[in-house]
């Protein structure tokens, strides 16, 4: 038996993609987190160029990545032409 396709249903699909098409100029606020540490605001305000700061993680752990304030995905930083970025090596599910 051969299965019908439904118009409305591949209309459906088109039209679910060109909305979507809406909110690609929609500005988000991306956040990467190397890592997080707590200090009394004396030292802080006793900080200078070159102050070297532990943080909570170590070399080589995946970093997090927030997209409006949501764990969205960890990766890791990457030099790419003389500048950071990063690379996602993870994506966090929704849950």
């Amino acid at each position: 038996m051969l299965a019908e396709v439904d118009q409305d249903d591949a209309s459906n699909d088109e039209k679910s993609a060109a909305d979507l098409e809406a909110v690609f100029d929609v500005p988000v606020r991306l956040s990467v987190v190397l890592g997080r540490t707590r200090m009394p605001v004396a030292k802080l305000l006793k900080m200078d160029i070159g102050t070297v700061v532990e943080l909570d993680r170590q070399v080589g752990e995946a970093i997090d990545i927030y997209v409006n304030d949501r764990l969205v995905a960890r990766g890791e930083i990457v030099l790419v032409e003389g500048r950071l970025g990063v690379t996602m090596t993870e994506i966090i599910k929704a849950g």
